[in-house]
């Protein structure tokens, strides 16, 4: 009777623990997605009828600060490709048509923001959008099949499903097919510039659609190429520490042309938002195929992020190597994309936590004011600070469409790994 009784008052002084522990504040999330449908809103309104999409905020740059970012002296750029905005355009949104790389991302955002606040206007607009970007399923140009359209209709497929999205998605599908080179084990990435056949680390992105299309389908031959494509870049793009090269291009009998990194640094350093293609990629892998070896890749390339990445709040600079300077750019764009990836991660690996913690570190910090705009500002886009190709002096410091894509999704992937609604956040 007396054991009886302690096991008794145990369990109720655990009850009452549990009763009396404070609530984890998650209002951070309820503001996010609050600004997020603001600007969301506010954007869709404003290119209502343009036939295009917000892309980023058009910005310019010094040759002085190009020079002390890259390290390097003027004499060895080429200005051909880095010609500033017009003095009108800068600080004014810059928008995009159906065929840049970047066209899905706001409808897939408008996708996220509807699937986490349950916001019906927002599907309206997201709806609306992705309607627009029907012509892609006949484009062939690109290797960004998949960013244009599994990250716009795979949504709505999701969604909001209807009779013609996977028409069009496997129409895209068979066009990224025809990208692939079977002597290279490759898809194509990239139609212009002096390469033979490069292949960007970006392209692991573009596998998803491939993946997904493969099941719809059932043809095996999209996953094979998806597969291959995987392996061929495992091998050639990463060096020993798991940093990877940017571009990688092929001679026609698949040896390595060259390797080098066009939008980073320099050819050996590592490109933040390319480090964050790989972790995200290789994740997606192992959930499509099972096979472990991407897992392990995968985990070894997420801890090389956690270490490498010494900022305080863990959004990385443009490039992990860049100078650290007060007028270094950070990327939030490769902060989001790793935040995704790594929540995808930690559930796959027994010591998942640690990739769990970091990306919560990342998402708080994206969803501070350092990061999240102010409802009405910055162009209607969510986030602040992303760069895109500063070597290029291309949307430097500027919100970008992408950026605010993968913030979404990973605010998505944590709000189900921790059971939450938009409801409980109120």
């Amino acid at each position: 009777m007396k054991r009886h009784f302690v096991i008794l008052a145990s369990a109720a002084l655990t009850f009452a623990a549990c009763q009396n522990a404070p609530k984890e504040d998650y209002s951070w999330i309820k503001n996010s997605l609050d600004v997020a449908s603001a600007q969301l809103m506010q954007t869709a309104e404003e290119i209502d009828g343009t036939g295009k999409f917000p892309r980023s905020i058009w910005t310019g740059y010094t040759m002085d600060f190009l020079c002390s970012q890259l390290e390097r002296d003027s004499a060895t750029f080429k200005d051909s490709l880095r010609i500033n905005p017009a003095a009108d355009k800068l600080g004014k949104l810059r928008l995009c048509n159906v065929y840049d790389w970047t066209s899905g991302f706001f409808p897939g955002t408008l996708w996220y923001a509807y699937e986490l606040t349950g916001n019906d206007s927002l599907k309206t607009e997201a709806v609306k959008y992705t309607n627009q970007l029907n012509p892609v399923r006949y484009y062939g140009g690109t290797h960004d099949l998949g960013f244009m359209v599994n990250c716009s209709y795979g949504n709505a497929r999701r969604l909001a499903p209807n009779d013609t999205i996977a028409a069009v998605m496997t129409e895209t599908a068979d066009n990224l097919y025809k990208r692939y080179n079977d002597s290279i084990g490759c898809i194509r990435s990239w139609d212009f510039g002096a390469w033979n056949f490069p292949v960007i680390i970006d392209n692991m992105m573009n596998l998803d659609l491939l993946f997904t299309v493969s099941k719809m389908t059932r043809d095996s031959k999209y996953k094979d190429i998806a597969v291959k494509h995987a392996n061929t870049t495992m091998h050639n793009h990463f060096r020993p520490d798991y940093t990877c090269w940017h571009v990688v291009s092929y001679n026609d009998d698949g040896t390595v042309e060259r390797k080098q990194t066009h939008q980073g640094k320099n050819d050996d350093s590592s490109w933040a938002r390319g480090q964050a293609w790989a972790v995200y990629g290789y994740t997606s892998c192992f959930r499509e195929t099972g096979d472990s070896t991407y897992l392990d890749f995968a985990c070894h390339i997420g801890d090389m992020i956690m270490d490498k990445v010494k900022t305080d709040d863990a959004i990385p600079y443009w490039d992990y190597d860049a100078p650290v300077t007060p007028e270094t750019p950070r990327d939030a764009s490769a902060a989001a994309v790793t935040a995704s990836g790594m929540l995808e991660l930690s559930t796959m690996v027994s010591d998942g936590q640690k990739y769990f913690d970091y990306a919560e570190k990342i998402l708080k910090s994206l969803s501070s004011p350092a990061y999240l705009a102010k409802p009405g500002e910055n162009c209607g886009f969510i986030l602040m600070h992303s760069t895109g190709s500063l070597p290029n002096g291309s949307e430097i410091d500027t919100p970008l469409n992408y950026a605010d894509y993968y913030y979404m999704e990973a605010l998505k992937r944590y709000m189900d790994l921790k059971k939450l609604t938009y409801k409980d956040l109120k």
